[in-house]
């Protein structure tokens, strides 16, 4: 079988500027949002690479896909909930 090109674009150099966040959070808002955004990308490069089933998305298979779009190497929670957005999805 062969294996499946990585057809997410790499993220934009050139990006709008982005907006900051609301002061006054707490610091665990900042976190959580941060991570949710770092998730659905993770999510959205790994279904486009064919892995449909949280079962084939292993915490090895989301790191490499994470050094492959250019993220930092997301941790095991971070993990857990690419797996769970996959879920959703499927």
């Amino acid at each position: 079988m062969a294996a499946a090109a990585l057809m997410t674009k790499p993220l934009p150099t050139h990006s709008l500027p982005k907006k900051p966040l609301p002061a006054g959070w707490p610091r665990e808002k900042y976190e959580s949002h941060n991570r949710r955004l770092k998730a659905m990308r993770l999510a959205i490069a790994l279904l486009d690479t064919g892995v449909y089933r949280p079962e084939q998305a292993h915490n090895h298979r989301i790191r490499t896909t994470a050094a492959a779009i250019g993220v930092h190497a997301p941790s095991d929670t971070t993990c857990r909930l690419v797996r769970a957005l996959i879920y959703d999805n499927c």
